[in-house]
């Protein structure tokens, strides 16, 4: 079976690591795409992004495949030091698909785009017979106008990291929707445009990233890989809604790998931390920001990723290695 591709290789973890390295970048390297960026900074002072978006099912608490689409394709570009601008649209339908259900999208793309203040330029429409798709997928490019750029040179010990709300509510909002464990939460999918997180950029931000695919711990484990210094980050710091508790626990995942689609983890110089903490407490989507760990160099080994538990022993995080839960976006 080694030879045939697996879920794994979509789950944003280890598997498409050594995919990306092994593959992509054997036969495509140069020096734009090997940094490795959510959104590729191009010369001309503009950064790209592009994305594919195969939810299942595409109408969860919270949005639908088309606000996801939108929203995930912005949050690349502000994660990466851009200004979300213009995007590219283009539908892969499966023949038999309801025109009222694709209205609802086009309307729900609608709504996310003018929300975040980009604009849909160009795009393409493709039907394939019944059986050869399910429902939709949707692709999107995003094009931005480059305000920053994440520096890692510039990380310390003693620098924060933030991040902007409870995690995994996506996750466990899809879990819900479709009914596989036959179970009820009271949970929405936090699906969202982070354009507020743009200002902060100019307030010394050194880095950001959206948690999606393979959650919190895995984005962290990929930054502690980049820099010459431990992280450790502090579980009850973490904030989870009770519902995500709940059902992490009864199904025995660990929310820290769980994805979220309107969350970031940010890293602040200490100096500042306070000053943004209070920033985001003021927005409406980040009120239960929280600090939740930092650079370190007195524990640990570079490299590595710690978690201070509840009873206060360090466990070692390591990237996620499983799909979870295929097509989460």
């Amino acid at each position: 079976m080694k030879d045939l591709i697996s879920l794994e290789l979509g789950s944003g973890g280890q598997l498409m690591r050594d995919f990306i390295s092994r593959l992509i970048l054997s036969h495509f390297a140069n020096p734009i795409l090997e940094e490795l960026l959510d959104a590729s900074h191009l010369p001309g002072g503009y950064a790209f992004t592009t994305d594919s978006y195969v939810i299942d099912p595409i109408f969860f608490a919270g949005g639908d495949i088309g606000s996801l689409a939108i929203n995930g394709t912005v949050n690349d570009l502000i994660v990466s030091g851009a200004k979300p601008e213009f995007i590219s649209l283009a539908l892969i339908i499966e023949e038999g698909f309801a025109w009222n259900d694709l209205k609802r999208i086009l309307e729900s793309i609608k709504q996310a785009a003018s929300s975040a203040g980009v604009q849909i330029v160009t795009g393409d429409t493709k039907v394939v017979r019944r059986g050869q798709a399910d429902k939709i997928y949707i692709n999107t490019s995003g094009i931005g106008q480059i305000i920053a750029r994440p520096n890692l040179n510039l990380i310390v010990p003693g620098d924060k990291l933030i991040v902007t709300g409870p995690i995994g509510d996506h996750s466990v909002a899809i879990l819900v929707a479709r009914g596989d464990f036959g179970f009820e939460a009271p949970v929405q999918s936090d699906c969202a445009a982070l354009t507020f997180l743009l200002p902060l950029w100019q307030k010394g931000v050194r880095w950001m990233r959206d948690i999606t695919r393979g959650g919190l711990a895995t984005i962290l484990w990929e930054l502690a890989e980049k820099i010459p210094f431990p992280i450790l980050i502090e579980e009850k710091k973490i904030p989870l809604s009770p519902s995500v508790r709940a059902v992490a626990e009864f199904l025995g995942i660990d929310p820290l790998y769980l994805a979220c689609e309107g969350r970031a983890i940010l890293l602040v110089p200490a100096e500042r931390s306070d000053e943004i903490l209070s920033y985001l407490k003021e927005q409406p989507l980040a009120r239960e920001a929280s600090i939740i760990g930092q650079i370190e160099d007195r524990i640990g080994r570079p490299g590595e990723l710690l978690l201070r538990t509840k009873t206060g022993g360090l466990r070692l995080l390591e990237p996620l290695t499983t799909e979870l839960l295929p097509r989460i976006c």
